[in-house]
């Protein structure tokens, strides 16, 4: 008998990763809801769905990278989808470039790169032996263009771009790898955007902003393309056509 396809989403707690594993959840996977900040929050979304469970971990630290993933192992025995959306922020001027620390660039890159690269890395052996694995990255429509709430953000959604086509070259057949590049997204962070959500609602071709439910649907039709590896998507309402 073939068992539950069985689906990691990190940075799950909440927005666009809760949207995700609630549309992995309806269409009848087992999900492992995941965060490292609002454990409440995440503990709640995992009770909603049937066969889900809430794992913390910081995706920045090796050690509970490792222990996310022996829980799915040692919980599942198998792993079909990996969604690598955790990911942290600064909303810095990009032309504040004095704003810019190291320490800045440290706390963005530890969790968006490596992070993903880390949780891709030790979920790799799950994968690849599902026979048909595959990993989802969410970058953005700011690692595509010069955009973004900070050039260090936006220079770690690029670096997702490059990494989710240089993975799915290394990792074929056995694992496919793609990312959906999301731009303004209806979230509780984008709430205070008020003049760029005005401006994407008049301007782009389909005249509204996203919302969390837009990417899980495109991470879903993803998942289902069984040809597509190597791919950025985005789901930005044509956005990057205009502005």
């Amino acid at each position: 008998m073939a068992h539950k396809p069985v689906a990691v989403v990190t940075g799950s707690s909440s927005g666009i990763g809760a949207a995700i594993a609630r549309r992995l959840s309806a269409e009848g996977m087992a999900v492992v809801v995941n965060g490292s900040m609002n454990t409440e929050a995440g503990r709640a979304l995992a009770a909603e769905m049937p066969d889900a469970r809430y794992v913390r971990a910081d995706i920045a630290d090796p050690v509970q990278v490792r222990t996310l993933l022996q829980y799915v192992e040692d919980e599942h025995g198998a792993l079909d989808l990996l969604v690598n959306c955790a990911g942290v922020t600064r909303a810095i001027p990009h032309g504040d470039l004095e704003a810019v620390t190291d320490d800045v660039w440290r706390a963005i890159l530890d969790v968006n790169v490596i992070g993903t690269w880390q949780t891709t890395v030790a979920a790799m052996p799950l994968l690849r032996s599902s026979g048909a694995g595959h990993v989802v990255n969410i970058s953005s429509v700011a690692g595509v263009r010069p955009a973004g709430s900070s050039i260090p953000y936006a220079v770690s959604k690029s670096a997702i771009n490059h990494m989710t086509r240089l993975l799915a070259a290394a990792v074929g057949p056995d694992v496919r790898v793609n990312a959906v590049a999301p731009g303004l997204i209806d979230t509780p962070w984008a709430e205070t955007f008020t003049e760029v959500r005005e401006r994407v609602r008049a301007v782009t071709p389909l005249r509204r902003t996203g919302t969390p439910d837009d990417v899980a649907e495109l991470v879903l039709g993803l998942h289902r393309a069984a040809y597509t590896t190597g791919e950025v998507v985005l789901a930005d309402g044509g956005a990057h056509l205009l502005i």
